[in-house]
């Protein structure tokens, strides 16, 4: 019997140095694994010809010696990784994870965060060494020879659907760049990927691995972002767009400024996202560990009973190998690790299983509008300068305040204001002030920039601007010395595919589907009536977000919290569970929820819900057989028709089956397009969209 969960933590050692001088780890298990398969094929041969011995040449004294040299050939493993569990507490199956490399050096992993669990054993299996032991001291040699057989046929077929699982993880970690080509005084050098620092200039080529997170500096290419983001369409890049580690230039000559590497970069953090995952318990598995400790005295206990009211020593062994519950450890460990490698093949991380499990409970989820419903591309869809102020002084002095803010308004006002070509001011004294707008000084006159509210309070006056042309428009204000200079009309556009993932939703139930932004009702609205959501909150600010999901959770909901992580933290973490959308390159979003989506693509959402009822039901079904059977052995253990044999046959099925049923899961999202068609939103009818203080259902 393996921890599967142990298995996770191939990953932890693969790339932490350059391992272009030795075979990786996951060849190493492929090695021994082949070792192991023939061991058992030689150990089967040996049973077959003692059998052919006993019943067919009528020779039991020699069918007893070639079944004694099959029992101990096979035996000796089990019983010697037994021991070694028995004296170390660690589970024999790790396969040589301790804390070093293949090649000797010191990993850098630092364990003292991780759970016990991750190597700790119950000693639940050295009841089937204590079995194999009893039937060889009896003289029992065929009997103790074939359940070692079956016992190692089990673990091995264990082992191989487990690496199967890992498969889409593994792929990620080997992607790992180890090499990069820094450009030093004009020219190409030769570097280690892992010394790279920011600021560095590298160069890829067509083919190439991009060694580190940057921004491109020169060049144009088309990158494929599949092993990160989970998109298979290939995207393209040129000057100023963000690039990951790991992701593969497929066409054009780039040049790359790093901004960061190694275990800083995207995917330093997608493959520490992916060890806390597999470092943590399933609810289920916590239960167990809490008894098991008792477990194997008790089990000992009661053979012992057995065996001394039947004088019966078959009766004792069967018991031994009935009650190493294999199957009951791997339901759960086995269905988390199928539904990880899943997620993660779409580029959805679950820092935590637990997060997993909660997820099929959600009833209530709050959106975040800009970039997350949106496309959060603001475009300025309309200059109004108040009387005697040019459209240019407007543009000019809004985009040079907003010039050193990171607010997607900030971004599409500069944008626009490079197109037009107007040079912008130097400003001093910048302030901005958190979902309301900024406020700096040029030429010694205070620009203000920002909501109609705030502006407001700021005792600006606006009356003299007819608001009404900019309906359904997110409007900027912008005064200059106490004077208003006008507003600016913004734009964005409905993420593709955003009313479909609703719909999604709510034939999974998800009752409540809130949208909340700091805009204007208008705008607002606008947007709700396109992606059907059921409740919307407008001109929220950032800590009126923490207090919906307080109060939806009062109401007695599940709440899941999505948004783009930067400004959403406190309700991120208040939530049940929260999602940080387009997680890829920010350091934020990855750390503020525990669940990150590192593409925009909203079909991950019911994805996740769906995979995680999956998961769960495939747990209850792996247990609930697994009790089955234990019954159905100990009924005919009762009734005397169970041999030591077809217990040790019984209990490598058992196990076997829940690897089975619980590897169904990696499939989950195969067929999940990456870009939902555009036709496809609006397919349902609208609906009357209120404040979540009053909400409605659905029409």
């Amino acid at each position: 019997m393996s921890q599967i969960v142990s298995d996770a933590s191939i990953t932890e050692h693969q790339h932490d140095h350059d391992h272009d001088h030795g075979p990786s780890m996951a060849e190493q298990q492929d090695r021994k694994q082949k070792r192991e398969f023939f061991l058992i094929l030689l150990g089967g041969i040996l049973l077959l010809a003692a059998l052919a011995a006993r019943y067919l040449l009528d020779t039991p004294d020699q069918g007893d010696m070639i079944a004694a040299v099959a029992a101990v050939l096979l035996g000796q493993k089990i019983i010697r990784d037994a021991f070694k569990s028995l004296i170390t507490g660690r589970c024999p199956h790790d396969h040589g994870h301790d804390h070093s490399h293949a090649h000797g050096e010191a990993c850098d992993h630092d364990h003292a965060h991780d759970e016990p669990h991750a190597h700790e054993k119950s000693h639940m299996e050295e009841l089937v060494a204590l079995a194999i032991i009893a039937s060889f001291a009896s003289g029992q040699y065929l009997e103790s020879g074939s359940v070692a057989f079956f016992m190692l046929i089990s673990s091995l077929i264990e082992h191989r659907t487990a690496t199967g699982a890992f498969k889409a993880i593994e792929d990620l970690i080997r992607i790992t760049p180890t090499r990069a080509f820094k450009l030093v005084d004009g020219q190409e050098v030769e570097a280690d990927a892992s010394e790279l620092v920011e600021g560095d200039v590298v160069v890829v080529r067509p083919g190439d691995n991009i060694p580190a997170d940057g921004v491109i500096v020169s060049g144009a290419s088309t990158i494929n972002q599949a092993n990160i983001t989970g998109e298979s369409l290939p995207v393209e890049k040129s000057v100023d767009d963000e690039v990951f580690s790991g992701t593969t230039n497929e066409t054009g000559v780039l040049q790359v400024r790093v901004t960061s590497a190694g275990k800083d970069s995207t995917l330093g953090k997608v493959k520490d996202l992916i060890l806390q995952a597999s470092f943590s318990k399933p609810a289920v598995v916590r239960l167990l560990d809490k008894y098991a400790s008792f477990y194997t005295p008790t089990v000992l206990m009661i053979a012992g009973i057995v065996y001394f009211i039947t004088k019966d020593l078959n009766n004792a062994i069967v018991l031994l190998l009935i009650s190493c519950p294999c199957a009951i450890i791997l339901a759960a460990p086995t269905g988390m690790v199928a539904a990880i490698s899943a997620a993660s093949r779409l580029g959805v991380y679950v820092k935590n299983v637990s997060d997993l499990e909660v997820a099929r409970r959600i009833s209530a989820i709050i959106f975040d509008k800009t970039g997350t419903l949106t496309v959060g591309e603001l475009d300025v869809s309309r200059l109004y300068p108040a009387e005697g102020v040019s459209p240019a002084d407007l543009l000019q002095t809004a985009a040079s305040v907003e010039h050193n803010s990171k607010h997607p308004v900030a971004r599409a006002l500069v944008r626009t204001a490079k197109k037009a070509q107007i040079e912008l001011a130097q400003v001093t004294d910048f302030e901005e002030v958190a979902g309301r707008g900024v406020k700096a000084t040029i030429d010694g006159q205070q620009i203000i920039v920002g909501r109609e509210a705030w502006v407001g309070e700021m005792g600006i006056d606006i009356s003299s601007l007819d608001i009404s042309e900019g309906e359904g428009m997110s409007l900027l204000f912008v005064a200059r010395d106490g004077q208003v200079l006008g507003w600016v009309g913004m734009e964005d556009k409905v993420r593709a595919g955003a009313a479909h993932t609703m719909d999604e939703l709510e034939d999974l139930q998800i009752k409540r589907r809130v949208m909340i932004t700091g805009d204007r009702k208008s705008p607002a609205m606008k947007v709700a009536q396109q992606v059907h959501v059921t409740d919307v909150e407008y001109e929220a600010l950032p800590g009126d977000k923490l207090e919906l999901v307080k109060q939806l959770k009062a109401n007695g909901h599940t709440v899941c919290v999505i948004g783009d992580g930067v400004n959403d933290g406190p309700a991120l973490a208040a939530g049940d569970v929260s999602i940080a959308m387009g997680a890829a390159g920010s350091d934020v979003a990855i750390n503020s929820a525990t669940v990150a989506l590192m593409n925009n693509n909203l079909n991950r959402l019911p994805f996740l819900i769906k995979l995680s009822r999956s998961t769960v039901t495939v747990i209850r079904q792996n247990l609930i057989g697994t009790m089955i059977y234990i019954l159905f052995m100990i009924g005919l253990l009762w009734a005397g028709h169970l041999t030591p044999l077809g217990a040790a046959i019984g209990h490598g099925v058992s196990s076997i089956i829940v690897i089975f049923n619980s590897a169904r899961l990696i499939r989950e999202g195969e067929d999940l397009q990456d870009h939902e068609p555009v036709a496809q939103a609006g397919t349902k009818r609208q609906r009357q969209i209120e404040t979540v203080e009053a909400p409605a259902e659905p029409a």
